[in-house]
């Protein structure tokens, strides 16, 4: 439940000191409440249109949306977000108006199922056109040829779960090896090993792909089957080697490259 807004709270402590104290307190009260209200004027945003589209609907895990959007922020990456039925009402053309759409972990059933065709069509010959695409999880899985309405950036490829998924494992921390770089823990939960499409940025334990790039017309791919955007507080009674920051950090270079058409250092 929200609380008070902060100039509610400033109002009533004002009158609480006015009725008491009066005098030199209430000017010192005055000072406060202005400086408060000057400082919560400073919070800055992204300058510019809106660059990244994050898509927020039927399927997507409000927890990750939460955890990528806190990575976007934090990286004063401009964007905005659309549900499904934004997204259904969104012509090829206006999704070009951005540079990258990411669609997050959550159910890739419900995700699919949640858009027509049509939205998805228009999805896909945005992307074509050049729109950029990062897929985490859920998304990666969408962003195949998905039985459950799925974009097929593929080219026909489907993606299957890690295989630890076969063991009954449904949540871990996964070691995953980029390219060039030192093995991350990453935070992994039901989701796909990438095999049979694009070029390998990163591999699980048993060689599969756990982040692929790769292009489908004029549009630049990267799809994810970890969390690397995953908080702390996902990591309760698990062990991870890699501190958060770092694996955080690994999101962000991931957006960045999916923004900017990067290519990243792959196998």
């Amino acid at each position: 439940m929200a609380g008070p807004s902060p100039q509610n709270s400033l109002r009533r402590k004002l009158l609480r000191l006015i009725k008491f104290d009066g005098g030199v307190r209430v000017a010192a009260a005055l000072c406060l409440a202005a400086y408060a209200l000057i400082a919560c004027g400073r919070v800055e945003k992204p300058a510019g249109p809106p660059s990244i589209l994050l898509f927020n609907g039927t399927g997507t895990s409000p927890n990750d949306v939460s955890a990528i959007e806190e990575i976007l922020r934090s990286k004063r990456f401009a964007y905005s977000t659309a549900d499904s039925a934004q997204l259904e009402r969104m012509t090829s053309a206006e999704l070009r108006a951005y540079r990258l759409l990411i669609v997050p972990g959550g159910n890739f059933e419900q995700i699919g199922q949640g858009l027509t065709s049509a939205a998805t069509a228009n999805i896909r010959h945005a992307v074509e056109d050049g729109l950029n695409y990062l897929g985490i999880c859920a998304g990666a899985f969408f962003a195949g040829d998905s039985p459950y309405n799925g974009l097929n950036l593929t080219s026909g490829t489907r993606f299957g779960f890690y295989g630890i998924e076969r063991q009954g494992v449904r949540k871990a921390a996964v070691p995953i090896a980029p390219a060039g770089s030192p093995p991350l823990d990453q935070y992994w939960e039901d989701g796909p090993q990438l095999s049979g499409w694009g070029a390998a940025v990163a591999r699980y334990p048993d060689g599969t792909p756990a982040v692929v790039q790769g292009t489908f017309g004029d549009g630049w791919i990267i799809l994810s089957g970890v969390h690397a955007e995953a908080p702390e507080n996902w990591r309760k009674e698990m062990k991870f080697n890699t501190p958060v920051s770092v694996d955080n950090a690994y999101a962000a270079s991931l957006i960045e490259a999916a923004l900017n058409r990067i290519e990243l250092p792959h196998y």
